[in-house]
């Protein structure tokens, strides 16, 4: 017989009828203590706030402690975290948000209307993978904003290294309506009744293969309606099935919390946490904010990107950056542009003769980068890798 701690982790199926609201509250009405997390500059409304320069400014083993603290925030924490001053003239955000305002006119004149997953469609304006589209119109721009150290250490903290960045614009127009309260990708995306064939460890591990961001391209005050969130809501265990309930809505209706935020400003948090877009009730503010879903190495990005077409338009202008010196920002904006995971792979082609796996697109764009290969000698070493992953 097999004995079992009060402690073990549940391994049955979770059913809707087991959601108790009052657990729920239980959990969510917690105090963020600043003394819990030393790196953070404030805490309001129990959001954690940190200065972006003071944060990025740290290296080697105080880096690790902050990750650590980040990575406990978003676990067992308030589930969310506010960078102030983000994405700055350093990282070309005004350009960029001309950049992506062009990109949705271009799609009005032909014609296009996104949907959205939680909103009316056609209510905002969206542009699918921003990602691509960034590196395929403006390479050097899109280097230079993705050469962001907030993005890196936050995305390493809590998924590790080899993430995967995708992005989807978001501009909520005046009178956009409200979304209605939810969890994200990937049992978020899904009914209720399906979410429910997965048992209780499948749902503790699903936050933990994304994390999602939020850069405001544009101040955003509260009557423009930026993300309401319930902290501490992602440490239900239950949530991926509580939030379409009734009473689980009213509740999250009566207790979000919502913060200004001003353009360049970052919010990163736990997919499992209980948000929803908020209603744009200005009459001349279009709220703009980059959508950033990273992806674990282990999971599957929402996006479909042709991440070898960003590794060939961008290595020009990746080449430039590395010329400055800047490692950095030449190490984070080749994980946002390349495939950090060597698998899948086609294993008949793709043998791992010296280690336990051929060469990942973002080893083979470090190496190339770092020996200075002219793109003729690139562009024919990343087909041949190409042809190493094709079945």
């Amino acid at each position: 017989m097999t004995l079992r701690s009060a402690t073990t982790p549940r391994a049955n199926r979770i059913s809707a009828a087991e959601c108790d609201l009052d657990d729920f509250i239980a959990l969510t009405q917690r105090t963020t203590d600043l003394a819990d997390y030393p790196h953070a500059a404030s805490t309001e409304r129990g959001v954690l706030f940190y200065d972006s320069a003071t944060v990025t400014a740290l290296t080697g083993d105080a880096r690790e402690a902050l990750a650590d603290e980040l990575a406990d925030a978003l676990l067992n924490g308030p589930g969310i975290v506010v960078f102030a001053g983000a994405f700055d003239d350093r990282h070309g955000l005004a350009e960029s948000t001309t950049l992506f305002t062009e990109i949705i006119a271009d799609q009005h004149a032909a014609g296009v209307s996104n949907g959205d997953h939680f909103a009316k469609p056609g209510a905002n304006d969206r542009i699918w993978n921003a990602l691509q589209k960034f590196a395929e119109r403006d390479p050097a721009l899109f280097a230079r904003y993705y050469s962001n150290d907030v993005l890196n250490l936050i995305s390493e903290a809590w998924l590790g290294p080899w993430y995967q960045v995708t992005s989807a614009i978001n501009v909520v127009n005046p009178g956009g309506e409200a979304q209605n309260p939810h969890r994200d990708y990937h049992l978020g995306f899904m009914s209720t009744d399906t979410a429910a064939t997965f048992r209780a460890h499948v749902h503790r591990l699903s936050p933990a293969l994304t994390l999602q961001g939020a850069v405001a391209h544009v101040d955003m005050p509260i009557e423009s309606g930026p993300t309401m969130y319930l902290p501490y809501s992602q440490t239900y265990e239950a949530g991926y099935l509580a939030f379409n309930l009734p009473e689980f809505r009213d509740y999250f209706a009566q207790n979000y919390v919502q913060l200004p935020l001003s353009a360049g400003d970052a919010v990163f948090f736990n997919p499992a946490l209980f948000h929803a877009a908020g209603h744009n009730t200005s009459t001349d503010i279009k709220r703009m904010a980059n959508l950033l879903q990273v992806s674990s190495a282990f999971g599957r990005a929402m996006d479909a990107v042709d991440r070898s077409t960003i590794m060939r338009r961008i290595y020009p202008a990746l080449r430039e950056l590395a010329a400055t010196g800047d490692s950095r920002a030449v190490t984070n904006v080749i994980a946002a542009a390349a495939e950090g995971y060597a698998f899948p792979s086609n294993l008949d082609l793709d043998q791992p003769i010296t280690g336990l796996t051929g060469e990942s697109q973002a080893q083979l764009l470090a190496r190339a980068i770092a020996d200075d290969v002219d793109p003729a000698r690139f562009d024919a070493e990343l087909t041949a890798l190409d042809t190493r992953h094709i079945p």
